[in-house]
């Protein structure tokens, strides 16, 4: 009989792998194009070596929005997904075979260099709001790229990791109401907004943004999905002010949002920040931990 840690690691991989070839296809209706031909053989020498490491992982960002959408846009490297427990496996893979590793933020990103050439390799939120799970494989599609069969990103999936990228530099909102205009059919709503309970205003600003964007197409959104969050905000209206002062806009920008935590007294996310003017610590529910 084998010890109960032989051969562990391979189970535990091969129990969460979801086959892809189980996993529905999508028509790719564009891809986005890469600066030169260096960069193609990058990308291509990348998913060969990802296939071959038999570790599970989602193809996501641009590709995925180009193969969701139909939009065809620039792009200067692949996004790779994967679950916490695997991202320093893939990593060690690519370095074996005479790549530059980086991890970036141990919270969330690493990077495979070769040249002036990378990819990144994800496997949370830089916020902490989206650890990639095992539900992202159960929930994936697959796509025919470079000769091979490749997990993508579902949709409902692939607007969640988009919805908090809104920095001075970079905001990914155009992706989202893109996403539900062109895929609107292939979201799980209900799933969304588990993704999201608990910062759910952040969906519902989503969501007015499309509206406001596409008049014509409000009906691509479910009328039960704007009305649950409407009768949140209604309930949210009728509470008293939080007496703690905190800032969330960190979640979406650390820097943007530096001077809130730095110098105005709002609490970072996570964090202390002043109580509100008028509200005295002693009458705080429970007293200060």
């Amino acid at each position: 009989m084998n010890s109960p840690s032989t051969g562990a690691p391979d189970l535990i991989r091969q129990k969460g792998s979801h086959p892809v070839e189980a996993m529905p296809g999508i028509e790719v209706k564009a891809a986005p194009t890469l600066a030169d031909a260096d960069a193609e053989a990058f990308v291509a020498e990348s998913l060969d070596e990802l296939v071959k490491c038999h570790i599970p992982f989602l193809l996501a960002g641009t590709f995925a929005v180009s193969a969701y959408t139909g939009i065809t846009r620039p792009t200067k490297d692949l996004d790779i997904f994967c679950k916490a427990g695997d991202y320093a496996r893939i990593l060690a893979h690519f370095k074996e075979n005479g790549y530059e590793i980086e991890v970036e933020d141990d919270r969330w990103l690493g990077k495979v260099r070769k040249g002036k050439h990378f990819f990144d390799v994800i496997f949370a939120g830089s916020n902490g709001t989206m650890p990639i799970g095992e539900s992202w494989f159960e929930n994936a599609r697959q796509i025919e790229m470079n000769g091979h069969k490749i997990r993508i990103i579902a949709p409902t999936e692939l607007i969640w990791s988009k919805c908090f990228v809104q920095l001075r530099h970079r905001y990914d909102g155009g992706d989202v109401v893109h996403m539900i205009l062109r895929a609107h059919d292939q979201i799980d709503w209900e799933r969304l907004l588990n993704h999201m309970e608990v910062h759910w205003e952040v969906l519902l600003i989503h969501l007015l943004n499309f509206r406001w964007i596409y008049p014509t197409e409000r009906d691509k959104v479910p009328d039960w999905l704007l009305d649950e969050l409407l009768d949140r905000l209604k309930a949210q209206r009728e509470l008293p002010l939080p007496q703690m002062k905190i800032c969330r806009g960190r979640m979406f920008s650390r820097i943007d949002f530096e001077i809130d935590v730095k110098e105005w007294g709002f609490a970072d996310v996570g964090g202390e920040g002043d109580l509100r003017e008028g509200v005295d610590e002693a009458s705080m529910e429970g007293g200060p931990v």
